[in-house]
């Protein structure tokens, strides 16, 4: 994948977390409780989990966001509560990062969105800067119309272009946050689709935070289910399907009963 992957690192593309612990409101509402778990690597995990029991608390851990109240949170062979300032932004690039709303500059093209963050961290020429997003936007099905601006985009276009920048640094760990929360039955459809073309294609480290259980089922190499500030549940999607824990079953239960007064 090129130098800056580091892929000679025996460590890259892991993520640990080794009983961590995080609390709010004064240490009254604990999220995380001696949470320890090993990011399969080179793997897709969604976390899956009903709102407010702590998958983006956990996934800011991840990014440095947030620093735990005991225990580590080790990312690509660093712990991510050593670092800060300059050091804590350099080791930020080992991560590509797909957000909800998509986050792409109005004000600027298609290619000039992509090659944002080739022009802001590395020396790279024009030329190879043409040559490297024109072959991102393309891995992610875009053949034409770069000169476009994001706000003549349908929705699932915007989503291939931040997929686009969020691989064109060449990361070691993949994160989408909600990526299909809030879009039409179409553009989930091909949301999930380009997460399955990334998975094929780089077979990085990927986490999805997550509500969709039918994306989770069709994707995931794991699926992890938080509860009660720990993972409730890890394996595959078939094991996920069968399991008798309660809450699970509820959850499960509560998606298909919103597909069945849809119908």
């Amino acid at each position: 994948m090129g130098e800056m992957t580091a892929r000679d690192n025996p460590h890259s593309g892991t993520i640990r977390f080794s009983n961590v612990r995080k609390a709010f409101r004064g240490g009254r509402d604990v999220v995380l409780d001696g949470l320890s778990v090993e990011f399969p690597r080179g793997k897709l995990t969604y976390i899956l989990g009903p709102s407010g029991v702590g998958k983006s608390v956990t996934l800011k851990h991840i990014l440095g966001l947030l620093r735990p109240d005991s225990g580590e949170v080790w990312v690509c062979g660093r712990n991510m509560s050593t670092l800060a300032g300059r050091e804590l932004a350099q080791h930020r690039k080992v991560f590509g990062m797909l957000f909800q709303n998509s986050a792409l500059f109005d004000d600027i093209t298609i290619f000039e969105n992509v090659a944002f963050p080739l022009r802001e961290h590395t020396q790279m020429t024009e030329e190879q800067i043409e040559e490297k997003v024109t072959r991102s936007l393309r891995t992610l099905g875009i053949e034409k119309g770069f000169d476009k601006y994001p706000n003549e985009l349908s929705g699932g276009m915007k989503k291939r272009v931040a997929l686009a920048r969020a691989i064109i640094r060449e990361p070691e760990i993949l994160l989408y946050d909600e990526p299909t929360t809030g879009l039409d039955p179409v553009t989930r459809v091909t949301v999930d689709e380009l997460i399955e073309t990334l998975k094929r294609e780089l077979q990085l480290t990927s986490l999805v935070i997550s509500h969709d259980i039918p994306s989770a089922l069709r994707l995931a190499d794991q699926i992890a289910f938080l509860h009660g500030g720990k993972f409730a549940f890890w394996g595959t999607p078939k094991e996920f399907l069968a399991t008798d824990h309660e809450v699970i079953q509820r959850f499960l239960n509560a998606d298909r009963m919103s597909y069945e007064v849809l119908k």
